[in-house]
């Protein structure tokens, strides 16, 4: 069954960071996530977490891995932040692409995302920490961003043929990229590491525009997904009460 996470960034927003950990765990959710760790406190956010007695379960790897010429600097920068997550026991690091370069062809690019995940790979297993790759849409949010569709993340997980390195659902970008949100869920459940849930339009909380959000956090636990699914959206209410109706539906 999934669990709950909630992705401080979006849903807290506002708060002084730390106490949006707080804030997370008085609306009753015993997990968060959050996206560039460089430039936190780490020691301040890990004694928040430990006081408000929830897990820190993911956070952005970093490095752009769509320029062959900028491999080198993409895997240290993961290699990084693996031994970062390792050491705080953090599960998942969120990997995203970087840009779609003009100047080089996508299957160039795609090769290049393959050859640094393949590469950070053994480092992601020999510390037992996932790399979570990210689809993004760009028609509304990421103009420019490379990794459009699950199709061809799922492609790469596949190419790189790594236990810790799977792809993260964002139920909100690939609605408005693809749609068709259930069937890929679930005939993909065994490559997907992590989700993220927001609705559409607008990215606010679930149960505010076009998706079923009832049917597709039944169809996540008929699949047998067990892992978090992080709440990434702006609420249009009061942050609890959106967080509550979430729990509901989990």
């Amino acid at each position: 069954m999934a669990q709950l996470s909630v992705c401080i960034e979006m849903v807290y927003d506002g708060d002084p960071f730390h106490e949006r950990i707080h804030h997370a765990a008085a609306a009753g959710v015993d997990a968060v996530e959050f996206w560039d760790w460089r430039e936190k406190d780490l020691e301040a956010v890990v004694t928040a977490a430990n006081e408000a007695g929830v897990k820190i379960v993911g956070c952005v790897a970093g490095g752009v891995l769509t320029d062959p010429e900028e491999a080198d600097v993409a895997v240290e920068t993961i290699r990084e932040s693996i031994d970062m997550a390792a050491s705080l026991e953090i599960p998942t690091l969120i990997a995203t692409t970087g840009p779609d370069h003009d100047e080089l062809d996508r299957a160039t690019q795609h090769d290049s995302i393959v050859n640094v995940l393949s590469q950070v790979a053994p480092d992601a297993e020999n510390a037992g920490v996932t790399i979570a790759l990210e689809p993004l849409n760009t028609r509304v949010d990421h103009p420019g961003y490379y990794l459009t569709t699950s199709n061809e993340g799922f492609e790469i997980v596949d190419e790189v043929g790594s236990p810790n390195v799977m792809l993260l659902y964002d139920v909100y970008h690939q609605q408005i990229t693809e749609g068709n949100v259930i069937q890929t869920i679930t005939e993909n459940v065994e490559s997907i590491g992590h989700i993220h849930v927001a609705d559409v339009p607008g990215r606010h909380e679930p149960g505010t525009g076009e998706l079923n959000y009832a049917n597709i956090f039944a169809a996540i636990d008929e699949a047998g997904y067990d892992g978090y699914v992080g709440c990434e959206f702006a609420p249009t209410h009061d942050r609890d009460e959106a967080m509550a109706a979430v729990r509901d539906w989990a």
